[in-house]
């Protein structure tokens, strides 16, 4: 590519971006201060996540606590035939644009072949920002020349905390309300930052983009249709077990081996969550069945196969995800679900090193005795056998402490949970 027309993409790309930053209200997003004291010195920083969860902006938003920058997006169908070759000549065209450079950032860079290497001669000299919505993109020749020289972030879509435009004072009735009334928005929404001007139809986009751009065509995929078929299938029963083996007959796979690949397309692309059975015995862990969950509620929403809305089952996929960006602040914590031989199931295993630290059920209706019954019931058996004490239930709108057998469990209105309110 001319180095002329890559200047001309360079200087469209950055008014783009600084366009968006002057005339839309950007949210903030939550990160720790370890993002930032690790930039102030040559490094790389990975910002890893679905496409459309904000990478670029939130890129932006930290460059600019940071210095001097520039960027190139090779999400662009003007950089479709860029090379390795031509990764030099963009850094030529940097410096010919643009005095100094103190921050590089790279958006979308595994789209390029061979990048990994053109990475590791910046981070010698330059801070470096690489974003990516596949998660092996660090798994390559980056991470053999980069042994514990880059740090790694997953953004996720907007949680409730970022996107809830006050500051309640929860002794306030007229704030809890207003809180409820946004929550019932964001359950029944998407966390995507484009939902809020644009509506479902960004979900859509989203969705058809991940299957047909970083699946079908990344990973050459002939049998399209049960490709997309069975990606429709776990998307639709969000929050549910699976095995690899049910897939394989409903979609008539014969290879076992092909239905975990696709499987693990999906969750490369970051379509998918899946979630372990927590045992202490690793064999007993993989041949368990999964369970699986939707990286937004959004496509739960307006993706998913289903004639009618399970809150309760959305209330879990939320809670789940958001759990995972709990994540970002202690990498120590593993996130499980467990369930015995009498099929007594907890939806959340939080595990910090060797330790259990917290049991979590998520029930949308607390009040039917049965159902109360039955969550209480898997709770204490699983606190029992793991040895934790911490015991939640996330409600609707029931809040309460209760004594049980000896164990305290505490009940507590999703609202207040994902704002982090006791």
């Amino acid at each position: 590519m001319e180095l002329e027309a890559l200047k001309g993409v360079i200087e469209d790309q950055r008014r783009e971006l600084e366009t968006k930053f002057k005339e839309e209200k950007i949210i903030e997003r939550e990160y720790t201060e370890q993002e930032k004291k690790f930039l102030k010195y040559p490094n790389i920083f990975a910002i890893l996540g679905v496409r459309r969860s904000g990478k670029s902006v939130f890129s932006l938003i930290l460059s600019k606590k940071l210095g001097r920058y520039v960027y190139i997006n090779f999400d662009d169908e003007r950089l479709l035939r860029v090379e390795t070759e031509d990764l030099n000549k963009i850094l030529q065209a940097f410096y010919e644009l643009y005095n100094n450079l103190d921050l590089i950032i790279l958006d979308e860079i595994q789209n390029v072949r061979g990048w990994e290497l053109f990475v590791n001669r910046l981070r010698r000299t330059k801070k470096v920002i690489i974003t990516g919505s596949n998660s092996r993109l660090l798994s390559g020749e980056l991470a053999t020349h980069l042994t514990g020289r880059y740090i790694d972030f997953a953004l996720y879509p907007f949680s409730f905390r970022e996107i809830l435009s006050f500051k309640p004072n929860i002794n306030v009735t007229e704030d809890r309300a207003k809180v409820r009334r946004e929550l019932d928005k964001y359950v029944k929404g998407s966390g995507f930052p484009e939902f809020l001007r644009f509506g479902s139809s960004i979900v859509i986009r989203v969705y058809e983009d991940i299957i047909t751009k970083d699946c079908l065509r990344r990973y050459k995929i002939d049998k399209e249709k049960t490709f997309r078929e069975l990606a429709n299938y776990l998307v639709s029963n969000f929050s549910s077990e699976f095995t690899y083996s049910k897939l394989g007959k409903i979609f008539n796979i014969k290879d076992v081996h092909t239905v975990k690949n696709y499987v693990s397309y999906l969750k490369e692309a970051f379509l998918i969550v899946v979630l372990e059975r927590y045992s202490r015995k690793l064999k007993q862990q993989i041949i368990a069945p999964k369970k699986v969950y939707a990286i937004d509620h959004g496509f739960c929403n307006f993706i998913s196969f289903r004639l009618s809305k399970d809150l309760g089952k959305i209330f879990e996929n939320i809670v789940l995800i958001d759990l995972l960006r709990k994540k970002n602040k202690d990498t120590r914590t593993e996130i499980y679900y467990w369930k015995d031989h009498n099929s007594n199931e907890v939806d959340f295993v939080v595990k910090e090193g060797l330790k259990i630290k917290q049991l979590i059920q998520v029930c949308y209706d607390i009040s039917d005795l049965e159902t109360k019954e039955r969550e209480v019931k898997a709770l204490l058996k699983a606190s029992k056998e793991l040895k934790c004490n911490n015991l939640l239930i996330i409600t609707n709108d029931y809040e309460e402490w209760e004594r049980i057998k000896k164990k305290t469990i505490r009940y507590l209105p999703l609202w207040k949970w994902l704002l982090n309110l006791k």
